[in-house]
Order: C-alpha cells, then sequence, then structure tokens
C-alpha cells in the first residue's frame, strides 16, 4: 500500500485499508469473505476514478511532485534496451542531476537525456534534488551532438523543479549553458522528442526542453516559474500556490489548449506512480508514434518545422 497519501487520496486509502484488515481478518478466522472484498474493491476502484477525473491544477502539481512518481531511470529501465550511460562535460565534472546515454527503443537505436531526481535523502541530495549544474547542461548537449553526428534521434525526459540557482552554478555559466543548449537544439538535424514526465519548471526544464514535439504526461505540469515561486511575487506569500496554479494555467490540458504542447499522454488510474509500468508502457507507446511520424522527415525539414513550431507560441496585440 502508498505510504505517501495525499490529502484527496485520503478516502480511497480508508477504503484499501478496510480492504487489508478484512483480508487478514479471513485469513486468521478461515472465513469466506471474498464478496465482501470484491464489493469495497469496486467501491474503491469507482471512488478513484471520481477522484482522479475531477482534479485541480494544484493537485495535479502535487502528483507531479509525488516521491513514489517514476523518474529518468525509471523509465530508461522499462522503456530502453542496452542502455549505454556516459558521464561528464568534458570540461568541469560530471552532473548527476542530469542522466544522459546512448541505447534503444522498440530496437531503433536514439539518444536520450533526463532530469533524475532521488527516493531517499542520501540520493536526492547527490542528484540535488533534480536540478542541475551548467556542467549537467554541457553534457546534455555532448550527448545530443553525438546524436546528430551518428543520425539517432533524441528522446528528452523533463522532471525538475528548475535549475540549481547556486552562486558556484551562476559562476560556472548557468544562463549561457541553458542559451547555448536552446540555440544547438533549435537547430539539431535529427527528430528530437520532449516528454514532461513531472515537473517542468523555467529554463532549467527548456534546457533539454527543445524538440520537434513536446509531450506531456497528465498529471505533470510546465511554466516559467513554480507555483510558490509565483505566489510569493504576486501575492506576497507562497502558501497561496494553490492560487497561483489556478491562475497560471500550468497543466497538459492547459498547454495543449494554447498549443505549447503536441499531445497529453495518460496515466493509469491513481497516477503514474500507482503503476509504473504501465505509465511506462504508455509513454513508450507514445514515443514510438511519434518517432515513426518524424522518421520521414529531412534534417532541413525536421529544422525548418521545429522553428516555426516555436515562432508560433505566444503573441503579442498593441492596443490604443
Amino acid at each position: 500500500m502508498n505510504t505517501h497519501i495525499l490529502e484527496f487520496e485520503k478516502p480511497i486509502a480508508e477504503i484499501e485499508r478496510k480492504i487489508a484488515e478484512l483480508r487478514e481478518y479471513a485469513l486468521e478466522e478461515d472465513l469466506e469473505l471474498q464478496s465482501e472484498i470484491r464489493k469495497l474493491e469496486e467501491r474503491a476502484q469507482r471512488l478513484r476514478r471520481d477522484i482522479y477525473s475531477k482534479l485541480t491544477r494544484w493537485q495535479r502539481v502535487q502528483l507531479a511532485r509525488h516521491p513514489k512518481r517514476p523518474f529518468t531511470l525509471d523509465y530508461i529501465e522499462r522503456m530502453i534496451d542496452d542502455f549505454i550511460e556516459i558521464h561528464g562535460d568534458r570540461a568541469f565534472k560530471d552532473d548527476p542531476a542530469i542522466v544522459a546515454g546512448l541505447g534503444k527503443i522498440n530496437g531503433r537505436p536514439i539518444a536520450l537525456v533526463g532530469h533524475q531526481k532521488g527516493r531517499d535523502t542520501k540520493e536526492k541530495l547527490r542528484r540535488n534534488f533534480g536540478m542541475p549544474h551548467p556542467e549537467g547542461y554541457r553534457k546534455a548537449l555532448r550527448i545530443m551532438q553525438l546524436a546528430a553526428k551518428y543520425g539517432r534521434p533524441i528522446l528528452s525526459l523533463v522532471d525538475t523543479p528548475g535549475a540549481y540557482p547556486g552562486i558556484g552554478a551562476e559562476e560556472r555559466g548557468q544562463a549561457e549553458a541553458i542559451a547555448r543548449n536552446l540555440f544547438e537544439m533549435s537547430h539539431l538535424p535529427v527528430p528530437i522528442i520532449v516528454v514532461i514526465i513531472g515537473e517542468g519548471a523555467s529554463g532549467g526544464a527548456l534546457g533539454i526542453g527543445v524538440g520537434d514535439r513536446v509531450l506531456m504526461m497528465e498529471n505533470t505540469w510546465y511554466s516559467v516559474i513554480t507555483p510558490e515561486g509565483c505566489a510569493a511575487i504576486l501575492y506576497r506569500d507562497a502558501k497561496n500556490a494553490p492560487q497561483a496554479a489556478e491562475a497560471m494555467k500550468i497543466t497538459a490540458t492547459d498547454l495543449q489548449r494554447l498549443e505549447i504542447v503536441d499531445q497529453i499522454i495518460p496515466e493509469p488510474v491513481g497516477g503514474a506512480h500507482s503503476n509504473p509500468d504501465e505509465a511506462a508502457a504508455l509513454v513508450k507507446k507514445s514515443i514510438v508514434a511519434v518517432l515513426d511520424e518524424l522518421s520521414p522527415l529531412s534534417p532541413n525539414e525536421l529544422i525548418r518545422q521545429r522553428q516555426e513550431k516555436y515562432g508560433r507560441i505566444g503573441y503579442w496585440q498593441e492596443t490604443r
């Protein structure tokens, strides 16, 4: 049973607790209670479908941050064959907040880059909570340029609360590293598929987020700033993050409507953390379909369409 229960999940957790107790009692007393257990399971499933079909934007932010949610390495384990991780930016050091390497998806060679968070305290610190330094973005670019050289499509998995804002990162050129990636990714002559698998915050996400197709999982968010950061600026209190999330329009549905993302990948009922295997299968299916769509395009056509795609985002209007 999931030990990390969000507030809106508590009614489901209560029924699941009753099911577990009933099973234990039936086993101890040697009773036949399958009919009662089945009714409770059906009730839990109905409640789960009802709750997850009416999530607020803030609740989706909470799901995107769920500590049991699959990270990049979890998707690599389930989707990518023969993965070889490559370390370092050949300038400073390796950055564990970015995973990068080469592998195959359904037998097709690809390059992969992605943010990686940690599960326990030690791993969270080592991965810097998924917040890359400049060397992480330079490592990612190194792999992407290698992919371009050998004609491999690029898969980018985005899940970060933002690039690391510390003094050392700024001294080593954080802004330049992200800007360089934006420029280079807009010109790479191979298909680039970006998938938001959790949080997609600010330039930390954009640093590996320029692609021919941008896909978002159902319970993820993508924005120029976190809801807490927005609330601290606009409402002078980060506790107003739920209100900010509603105003910011940061969910997959919002961004598809605004034509910023191209496709929403459905998640298992209960979120990706409730069934990581099914979640990975859904992500893989979407990636393979997009690869089939992009593969016939020439390098010049890929670059032209990619630049036009980002040129269409947003507009300005003069008022008198």
